[in-house]
């Protein structure tokens, strides 16, 4: 993903570089383009602006993570030409130097912004790749209701605060699976969870099912093979919700959910109560392991490359059905690559899928999909395999 110049086409901004700059023609040029500019796998960034340098900063591992911006000779233009893949959504800020001191900011061009829990980015999509309409509101999709309800817990030794999604023909007369949602809150406010549950079970893709979004004050330590998390999960929590809620009651029709940390936090959880849940999706799973030396990603791994070092030694069934996914520009990728052949030996049915992404929300929120409905098929789906 170096800077490069296409030979066998002329990308966009070299048609004004050809041409005229006074401002006329700049102007001409911006009203005429929107930003950046996607042809083929070619991506032109521009900023607008006056600066002492102009830099890109992308989510992307492996490759610089600042990439400069060229001057126009005559403009108050900067232009940084790259190739990206098709189907690629990448996550980026302009850092502008002035002074000698780099300011962190959004495209201003570029209207496309993802958010986190930490801020926001702009997004760029390559070509090829389109914000899955599942994602967004349907005025046909009957909304499913959120509820809050507290859960103490003598594992975790406080109260914890359960939000409960509840499909939109929520019966006490019917039976339902149940999903636990690691970082909740997050999956409803930054992947769109309660929208993307109602297009799904409205679509008959994905079954009415009760979600319950927990979430923790201190994740990296209770996600992280935390005895007490798991115990609260499967010996605190699910009997509370059974007692609450018309379930299944069945291990396949118990899921886990968690991205990075709450990935390693759902498949301990699963590890160390094997008999209990049927399902598990696993997004971007922060799986880091050694095989030799100590790891390196910083203290918080500790518990968690032990706990994968253990199963890599000796893996076993934890479920019936694991979902997991991850982004090609992911630090992760290596581990979670590495996770699935260990997982089909067990004799779990494994499903992986990758997608040209990084390690974000709106990555994990465009895979569920694909992992719901193969963990929790609705009527559409409902075949004998």
């Amino acid at each position: 993903m170096n800077p490069v110049v296409r030979r066998h086409a002329e990308p966009a901004i070299h048609r004004l570089l050809h041409r005229r700059r006074d401002p006329a023609a700049v102007e001409a040029f911006l009203a005429s383009h929107t930003f950046p500019i996607v042809e083929g796998t070619h991506c032109t960034f521009l900023y607008r602006g006056q600066a002492e340098a102009v830099n890109l900063r992308h989510f992307i591992f492996g490759l610089p993570s600042v990439q400069p911006f060229a001057p126009v000779e005559g403009t108050d233009l900067w232009v940084l030409e790259i190739e990206i893949p098709a189907k690629s959504r990448i996550e980026y800020k302009f850092e502008v130097v002035h002074s000698g001191h780099g300011r962190w900011i959004e495209d201003p061009l570029n209207p496309n912004r993802s958010r986190d829990p930490f801020g926001s980015n702009s997004v760029c999509h390559g070509e090829g790749y389109a914000v899955p309409d599942w994602t967004q509101p349907d005025p046909e999709a009957r909304t499913g209701t959120l509820d809050e309800i507290v859960v103490p817990s003598r594992a975790l030794r406080r109260e914890t605060r359960v939000t409960l999604y509840l499909p939109a023909r929520f019966r006490t007369t019917r039976r339902y699976p149940l999903l636990i949602a690691h970082d909740g809150k997050d999956y409803l406010e930054y992947a769109g969870l309660r929208t993307v549950l109602d297009n799904l079970i409205h679509r008959l893709e994905v079954a009415e099912v009760i979600v319950a979004c927990i979430d923790s004050p201190n994740r990296l330590v209770e996600y992280a093979n935390h005895l007490g998390h798991a115990r609260y999960v499967t010996r605190e929590l699910l009997p509370a919700l059974e007692e609450r809620l018309p379930l299944i009651g069945r291990p396949e029709g118990r899921a886990l959910l968690g991205a990075s940390f709450g990935a390693v936090a759902s498949l301990a959880a699963a590890w160390r109560y094997p008999d209990v849940y049927g399902g598990l999706l696993l997004q971007s799973g922060s799986f880091a392991f050694t095989d030799i030396g100590p790891q390196r990603r910083g203290p918080a791994f500790e518990p968690v490359a032990r706990f994968v070092n253990t199963y890599r030694n000796q893996p076993v069934s934890v479920a019936e059905r694991v979902f997991l996914s991850c982004g090609t520009y992911e630090s992760l990728i290596y581990e979670n690559r590495s996770l699935v052949p260990l997982l089909q030996s067990t004799g779990m049915r494994v499903r992986y899928v990758e997608s040209r992404d990084g390690h974000n929300w709106e990555n994990w929120r465009d895979r569920l999909r694909e992992g719901l409905s193969w963990l929790l098929p609705g009527p559409l789906w409902m075949v004998y395999e």
